[in-house]
């Protein structure tokens, strides 16, 4: 048997490794140009007090991350930001499980049913943010006109069943939903869940259509309930889509933007009641130039969501349950 001498294979394994780094060198050039350098730059002005309207920048070593942590509109934003988290994340992660429980059953139409969950995932925000404006809209807004004519339907049935004797129990007023604070957060989930859910019921249906049917099987054959099988075979064995899903989830939900800018038309609500740290980072960096300052709130944004990931990732460690 002929052997190929140990200096050879050296010479061709430095040679397929080179041709290996060459074919790959154009990726890497745009990775560095556009992914790498801009995350590197980044950083080193958000040490800098950095205006794009002035030539000469001051080295200001951490003094913008101390501004930004005792300035208070930017506390709000990370509190508005928040809030939003905690109403989008649970409610998009429940709501899309139970759809896709529901979806992975056979039933009639069941490939329509999808495409219409998944419909609104590969619409763009932009245009989903605008139908919005008029569904919420005061006068003329398709949630108003229904919420009046759902008040009109109570009211009657209550007559009816009392046979007039009682009166109206709901007295429906048009609700300014766009310019009251309150209801800033709310409408933003609102849409958010609605554009979401599709793509979390498909992530949510691979996971299901994975579960093997034979301990559904079995489990059925010891008298469990439908409930039981879903608690302890279901859940358990689609904790990893679960965890999957809501770290995705909470990573774009700290990213929150296009909804809030096209919904209230440039401006961060009313009283800045949906103003949120991506949205803090816009209004500095292009309409103040505080490239430095927007940078810092950028770092500490990329701190929020990495210091939820690390604390998801210790949770999985015991909920989450990988086969094999």
């Amino acid at each position: 048997m002929l052997r190929i001498p140990a200096e050879m294979k050296r010479k061709k394994y430095w040679k397929e490794t080179l041709e290996a780094y060459l074919y790959l060198l154009p990726a890497f050039v745009i990775l560095g140009m556009f992914s790498f350098y801009p995350v590197v730059k980044s950083v080193i002005i958000s040490f800098y007090d950095w205006h794009l309207l002035r030539k000469e920048q001051y080295f200001v070593g951490l003094e913008n991350y101390q501004k930004l942590l005792s300035d208070k509109t930017f506390l709000m934003a990370i509190s508005n930001t928040f809030r939003y988290v905690v109403g989008f994340v649970p409610i998009s992660i429940c709501l899309s499980l139970i759809i896709a429980v529901l979806l992975n059953n056979k039933i009639k139409g069941r490939g329509l049913l999808r495409l219409a969950y998944f419909l609104p995932w590969v619409t763009s925000s932009v245009a989903i943010s605008m139908v919005w404006r008029w569904i919420y809209n005061q006068h003329y807004g398709l949630l108003n006109m229904a919420l009046a004519e759902l008040a009109q339907f109570v009211n009657k049935l209550v007559e009816l069943a009392t046979l007039g004797n009682v009166a109206q129990i709901w007295e429906f007023t048009n609700i300014n939903w766009l310019m009251e604070p309150r209801w800033t957060i709310i409408n933003v989930v609102i849409i958010s869940v609605w554009k979401s859910i599709g793509y979390y019921v498909v992530i949510f249906l691979a996971g299901l259509q994975n579960v093997p049917t034979e301990l559904y099987e079995a489990a059925e054959v010891d008298g469990a309930t439908a409930w039981q099988s879903f608690w302890r075979i279901t859940l358990p064995l689609i904790s990893p889509t679960t965890f999957f899903i809501s770290i995705i989830a909470i990573i774009g939900a700290f990213k929150l933007f296009t909804e809030i800018y096209v919904l209230y038309t440039g401006n961060p609500g009313p009283l800045s009641s949906g103003l949120t740290i991506v949205y803090y980072v816009y209004r500095n960096a292009f309409q103040r130039y505080r490239m430095g300052y927007a940078s810092a709130a950028a770092y500490i944004l990329f701190a929020i969501i990495f210091v939820f990931t690390l604390i998801q990732m210790y949770a999985s460690r015991r909920r989450v349950h990988y086969e094999g």
